[in-house]
């Protein structure tokens, strides 16, 4: 089952999506389901990820930011969030060189700086690594929370006063785009979310201001090809208003009394 936000009117379309972003969720009820530990859906997952990647190559996606791991995710259990950051450092350094090969830039959201100097340095490589590439743009958001990039983003605008070079009448939403994350990329057109829960969950909360909301019940391990087909194919049929009216974005749409 499918649930859809954002607006009610379709309108049929063609256009791609530049910017997907994706919640995964559901690695840890895949496993249970199957009476296995946490860490084993984890795993299934990374596969699940290669396979999306791979998806937006195909389809020429220009950006794909993936929420791996929130701010808020270390208060699971110790146990779980040590898999997790092992499974990151063996991750990048079985993936990097192959996104590489396929012109896939890699980047990194959030607070980096609470990892392991050993997961730090792999980071650092598979950025330096992928940072000329002009192919699919992979941001990767770990230790990342939507608070957390609005409050650094109030933080430089501040200092930037202090130091005479911004003004308070300077401060509006186009200066603000400016210094939270992935500045440098328009705005998601398409939110996707795996597993069932039907929130955006402290995630680009700045950025997701008119992107489509696309939630689905499938566990993200079970989410391949086919499901993110279905997914573009959503998003192909919505009409995309931005606060105009349909008619004012479709003038041959009949317009409803």
């Amino acid at each position: 089952m499918t649930v859809t936000s954002i607006n009610n009117t379709n309108q049929e379309g063609s256009e791609r999506p530049n910017h997907i972003v994706v919640v995964m969720d559901g690695n840890g009820r895949w496993a249970k389901k199957r009476l296995m530990p946490r860490t084993a859906g984890h795993h299934a997952g990374v596969k699940a990820t290669r396979q999306i990647v791979e998806e937006c190559i195909k389809e020429k996606i220009q950006a794909l930011t993936l929420f791996a791991f929130s701010s808020e995710n270390w208060k699971r259990p110790e146990q779980e969030v040590s898999s997790l950051m092992e499974l990151f450092v063996s991750t990048l350094q079985s993936e990097v060189k192959s996104l590489h090969k396929q012109n896939v830039r890699v980047r990194f959201i959030g607070e980096c700086s609470a990892f392991s100097e050993k997961l730090q340095k792999k980071i650092k490589e598979a950025k330096e690594l992928t940072q000329n590439n002009s192919g699919l743009q992979l941001n990767i958001a770990v230790n990342y929370g939507g608070r957390w990039d609005i409050a650094e983003a109030c933080k430089s605008i501040v200092n930037e006063i202090q130091l005479g070079k911004l003004q308070i009448d300077d401060i509006n939403a186009e200066l603000i785009d400016e210094y939270v994350c992935l500045k440098q990329l328009p705005d998601p057109d398409l939110f996707i979310r795996t597993g069932g829960e039907m929130r955006i969950s402290n995630f680009l909360i700045w950025q997701l201001a008119y992107t489509e909301l696309y939630f689905t019940d499938v566990l993200w391990p079970d989410f391949k090809s086919e499901e993110f087909s279905d997914a573009l194919n959503w998003y192909a049929s919505r009409q995309r208003r931005f606060g105009q009216t349909g008619e004012q974005v479709d003038p041959t749409q009949t317009q409803q009394v």
